[in-house]
């Protein structure tokens, strides 16, 4: 893989997640306790030896510069010509913020040419999902390919967010529309369609030059998707490439259904996190073989302190240390209280007698005594006084000026002051 360069890009706003967005870029906020959203795409990058990456940031990319600073870099030898690079917006060509997925690339173009690469991979920083994409780039060379576009079986409805694909007998794409209001199915089953995953290879020369031309086109979004992957269909070689999950349960075999989310809202980012606490969640965090990297923070283990299983005076419950179907990272107290159903964040402290349930918890965040926390994200470092009930009253949580989310879950921001 020495020929080819990665461009990742982890600039989105995020405004969907609002308020887990107000201070971080979307790749940047936290999943399962102890990643951020875009450990998934660059440990799928280690996984498949690639090893020359440029991380495109643009909106509040501080969180993700020293994220990336202080987990990935030492993953990567200079002296063997290997990197990661933050890339933010350098203005090299435009005095512009990007206007699409394409400009976003086009305005860094001369950091990917310095490379010298033959095939440039493009993805997302903001997807979960494992994916070997060395097998991709190996199909787009066996296709003489000038575009392979990574291609996830979607339902009709959910396709509407996405490029959607026509191909023929060989994978080569013959049609493609981008976020259709009435997506077309795949011949034969009319509830599924062939959707974009937002990841591309391209030769690295005919890259070049259509980002060249599309940045002449005035009317042009500059977008993939929108603009320059339809342009080429008829007069260029275009692939799709089936999703291969790398995804794995615990006897080592691919799980029947591919997985693949877009945490973009606020449901679906709390779903995602929840899913990880069942028995068998749908996706395997623990599988050795496709491992996913990210900080490690150099705290102590958690602790359960307080267990005394009799009755306390008056035959009130005593307080009790535990976690119950949860995960729970490095640094984490449960000091007499009690987890159930959660993702305990490093270094958070859950007091005596507090309860928290169905939740996530960030790095930091202090639940005081007797306190109850139900159906709740609450941000980094939020501290939660003594004998506060938060998701048990959706109004008076909105009258605190706590977000609330469509499907009922309570959302307190960093540096939110609560009281």
């Amino acid at each position: 893989m020495q020929d080819t360069v990665t461009v990742i890009l982890a600039g989105g706003r995020g405004s969907r997640l609002e308020p887990l967005t107000r201070d971080r870029a979307k790749p940047a906020v936290p999943f399962g306790g102890l990643y951020r959203i875009i450990d998934f795409a660059l440990s799928n990058c280690l996984n498949s030896g690639m090893r020359k990456l440029l991380v495109l940031t643009q909106y509040k990319a501080q969180s993700l510069d020293r994220h990336i600073s202080v987990a990935w870099r030492n993953y990567f030898c200079r002296e063997l010509n290997e990197f990661i690079d933050v890339v933010p917006p350098q203005q090299r060509i435009a005095d512009t913020w990007y206007k699409g997925t394409a400009d976003a690339v086009y305005q860094n173009i001369y950091a990917i040419e310095r490379e010298r690469p033959e095939h440039v991979v493009v993805l997302a920083g903001d997807h979960i999902y494992k994916m070997n994409y060395r097998a991709m780039v190996d199909f787009h060379r066996s296709q003489n390919a000038d575009i392979t576009v990574g291609a996830l079986r979607a339902t009709v409805e959910e396709a509407k967010q996405f490029g959607v694909m026509q191909i023929n007998e060989d994978q080569r794409i013959v049609g493609f529309q981008e976020k259709p209001s009435q997506p077309r199915s795949i011949p034969g089953e009319p509830d599924v369609c062939l959707a974009s995953m937002g990841i591309y290879v391209f030769k690295a020369r005919f890259l070049f030059e259509q980002l060249c031309r599309d940045a002449t086109i005035e009317d042009s979004r500059h977008d993939f998707g929108a603009d320059l992957i339809p342009s080429s269909i008829d007069t260029h070689r275009v692939f799709a490439f089936p999703f291969r999950d790398e995804n794995r349960d615990a006897t080592g075999d691919v799980k029947r259904d591919a997985y693949w989310r877009d945490v973009g809202t606020l449901d679906a980012y709390f779903e995602a996190n929840m899913d990880l606490i069942h028995v068998d969640p749908q996706l395997n965090l623990y599988d050795t073989a496709w491992p996913i990297r990210g900080f490690q923070p150099n705290v102590p283990p958690p602790k359960f302190v307080f267990g005394s299983e009799e009755p306390g005076p008056g035959g009130q419950p005593q307080r009790r240390g535990e976690a119950l179907d949860s995960i729970v990272c490095q640094g984490a107290i449960c000091s007499g209280g009690s987890v159930r159903r959660s993702i305990i964040g490093p270094e958070v402290r859950v007091n005596s007698f507090a309860t928290v349930e169905d939740s996530i918890l960030f790095e930091g965040v202090n639940i005081g005594r007797h306190a109850k926390i139900r159906r709740a994200i609450i941000d980094k470092g939020v501290r939660i006084p003594p004998g506060m009930e938060i998701g048990y009253d959706l109004e008076l949580d909105r009258s605190r000026g706590f977000g609330i989310s469509p499907g009922g879950v309570v959302v307190i921001a960093r540096g939110e002051r609560v009281d």
